[in-house]
């Protein structure tokens, strides 16, 4: 059972680096790779604030199949190259979205969000699908988040046989 006592009055930074502890705790003592990844979006969760969506979108043949997550009901299926996710898993590239109604062509699963963070994950060399992040908060994801989240995608590649999702 994860305790979060504290975790109210941590700053940005001791959220995160706290939300990665959390993640190598959670992957130290299962080895589940489906447990720890819905796991791992219930960290996300209780660690970043204003969020209203976290979770994962795995490549199957062409198109991202939803995964773990929490929030409301998301899209089932993305194209590859279509909206923010779609965008990530194509070209490999992290998109981190200001204003999610001005990116071209963006799939809204849920009309609250308004910014976005999409962590691609791509071990050896192949994208197995992306990590999502939504927030009701225009420009709401900063450097920092990248940079943690991009720590977080590396953690999950060291720790999770993404074939086995």
């Amino acid at each position: 059972m994860f305790k979060f006592d504290g975790i109210e009055v941590m700053n940005e930074r001791e959220r995160l680096r706290y939300m990665l502890l959390l993640a190598k705790s959670q992957l130290s003592s299962e080895n589940d790779d489906l447990a720890n990844i819905s796991n791992i979006t219930g960290i996300i969760m209780a660690c970043v604030e204003k969020l209203n969506w976290a979770g994962f979108y795995f490549l199957r043949e062409n198109e991202l199949v939803l995964g773990p997550f929490q929030g409301l009901p998301a899209c089932n299926r993305i194209e590859i190259g279509k909206g923010v996710c779609g965008t990530a898993a194509h070209t490999g590239k992290i998109q981190r979205v200001v204003d999610v109604h001005e990116f071209p062509g963006h799939i809204a699963c849920d009309d609250a969000s308004n910014s976005e963070l999409v962590i691609p994950i791509i071990k050896d060399n192949e994208v197995y699908g992306v990590l999502d992040l939504d927030s009701p908060e225009k420009s709401r994801f900063t450097k920092l988040e990248e940079e943690y989240f991009i720590k977080l995608v590396e953690i999950l590649n060291e720790n999770i046989n993404w074939n086995n999702i």
